[in-house]
């Protein structure tokens, strides 16, 4: 049984969604087990459902989103600091190759 402050938005992601904003401290149930969150995880923020490995592709609405960049516990925070997005960019903006029309 997972918390109910945590949201699994898909069966197959490796990442829960906190319903609240969570004290560091807070201890929550994932999957059985216990955690104590190392840091504070505001509304809406991500935190791993299992233990990923470094490369680990991380899966949110069952879509990859990025992977992590090392090894991240259970109930621990996903975010810049340990997920790089898998997204390119679309196109790059290079202010220095401005068009003008006259």
């Amino acid at each position: 049984m997972t918390d109910p402050r945590l949201i699994l938005l898909s069966p197959e992601d490796n990442c829960l969604v906190a319903a609240a904003r969570l004290p560091a401290g807070t201890q929550l149930d994932i999957e059985g087990e216990t955690v104590a969150l190392a840091q504070t995880i505001d509304l809406g923020h991500k935190v791993a459902r299992r233990a990923l490995v470094k490369d680990e592709k991380v899966l949110r609405y069952g879509a990859v989103i990025g992977h992590v960049t090392g090894p991240v516990a259970r109930g621990e925070h996903l975010h810049t600091h340990n997920l790089e997005s898998d997204y390119l960019p679309t196109y790059t903006h290079d202010a220095g190759h401005a068009f003008v029309h006259h």
